[in-house]
């Protein structure tokens, strides 16, 4: 009898622990978000997460048998020591899967280390500092490069009888590489950049710029500055210190007329040339199907390149866990990443194996005004560019 009941126990065990086995797989996915919710930024984060939102609205919550949960974290701005604290916290006492997010470059490379040292993956969703791919091995970017829009957007300024150009960039890693590349790019087309300034990260005050700007006479001011608000201060103070009167032209990477804005900056953007990967005016099935899922979730806001970044983040996230069957292993994921290629709304992107940056279409466009409304309407485009930060990128 007694041999009987440790017999009965034991097989009990045993299908105990056969069952036990899946419920890893049952398990969510914690995914880790990381931006800026509030302070003068805040509309990163919002637009970010509202991208991903998105996503699983339109796919659903599920993937590979287990659930999607979201994890956020505000920084309220360009701060690299909560950014860092946060991913410590996510990545120990959360046990997140994934790190995404990160709207600005010093938050993502405060974060970089914490993902190298506890091998979790980390989905760059905006900042656009060339180096940050390159500080650990679990990072892949999902947005841009600003060194990959510069570039194009100096090369097509040569090209459209642009001499002369004064630089204004803000003063921190995407500003010194919007600088570096467009001055790279223009000088070799043979243009001129007469001078350069880089004004404060936070809060700058662009009335002296613009007016060392208008002395200076240039043919265009080419210019980098973080989306939002600082966009719109400096085309406030453009137009009513009289430097479009005085034909000076504004061209610029696409943050400068983000499509959140836009509408808000008013007249004094029409016929702005801005190079950059995505615009809500984009003509695609895709890009439809995008905007009428984001329109659900944030029906009061226009979706940016953040909200398609975060949107494609969570593509990317999906796709890596259908390939490794659920597992979130950090090695694995991002050997499956590597290489990956999608439809996205912005059109064609891929996951460069070597750099683990993107590969994407750059569109020239020109602020137009569309129904009532302000749009970046494409008119040209460069396909499949890597980003001119890496070393052997072209």
């Amino acid at each position: 009898m007694q041999c009987n009941r440790i017999a009965t126990t034991l097989a009990a065990l045993a299908l105990t622990a056969q069952l036990a086995c899946p419920a890893r797989a049952e398990e969510p996915v914690k995914i880790g978000v990381i931006a800026e919710f509030s302070g003068p930024f805040a509309e990163y984060g919002k637009q970010m997460e509202n991208g991903m939102k998105a996503y699983l609205a339109q796919n659903g919550d599920t993937v590979a048998g287990r659930k999607v949960e979201l994890i956020t974290r505000d920084t309220t701005g360009p701060a690299p020591e909560v950014a860092k604290r946060f991913a410590a916290e996510l990545a120990t006492r959360e046990k997140v899967d994934f790190l995404v997010g990160f709207g600005l470059t010093p938050n993502a490379m405060a974060a970089t280390p914490i993902s190298k040292e506890a091998k979790k993956p980390m989905i760059v969703m905006n900042a656009a500092a060339s180096v940050i791919t390159t500080t650990s091995p679990y990072v892949v970017r999902v947005s841009q490069t600003i060194a990959q829009m510069s570039l194009p957007m100096a090369q097509w300024a040569a090209k459209n009888n642009i001499h002369k150009v004064y630089t204004l960039v803000a003063d921190y890693a995407p500003g010194k590489d919007a600088e570096e590349y467009f001055k790279k790019g223009f000088e070799a087309a043979g243009g001129q950049v007469v001078d350069s300034a880089r004004v404060p990260l936070n809060n700058p005050d662009f009335a002296p710029f613009i007016q060392r700007i208008k002395d200076a006479k240039p043919e265009a001011v080419f210019l980098f500055l973080p989306a939002g608000e600082q966009g719109v201060a400096f085309m406030k103070g453009f137009t009513e210190r009289g430097l479009a009167q005085a034909g000076i032209k504004v061209i610029g990477t696409g943050d400068l007329t983000d499509d959140g804005v836009l509408d808000a900056m008013g007249d004094p953007t029409l016929g702005v040339i801005t190079a950059f990967h995505y615009s809500a005016a984009h003509d695609s099935p895709e890009n439809r199907a995008f905007l009428k899922a984001y329109a659900g979730v944030a029906p009061n806001q226009r979706a940016n390149f953040m909200a398609v970044a975060g949107y494609d983040g969570m593509a990317a996230i999906f796709e890596a866990l259908k390939k490794t069957g659920g597992d979130t292993d950090a090695d694995k994921v991002i050997a499956a990443l590597k290489g990956w290629k999608h439809t996205s709304p912005r059109g064609p992107i891929e996951i460069d194996p070597e750099t683990r940056d993107i590969i994407q279409t750059v569109y020239i466009r020109r602020v137009e005004r569309r129904d009532g409304h302000l749009y970046n309407i494409e008119f040209d485009q460069i396909p499949a560019v890597k980003d001119p930060g890496k070393e052997g990128a072209h």
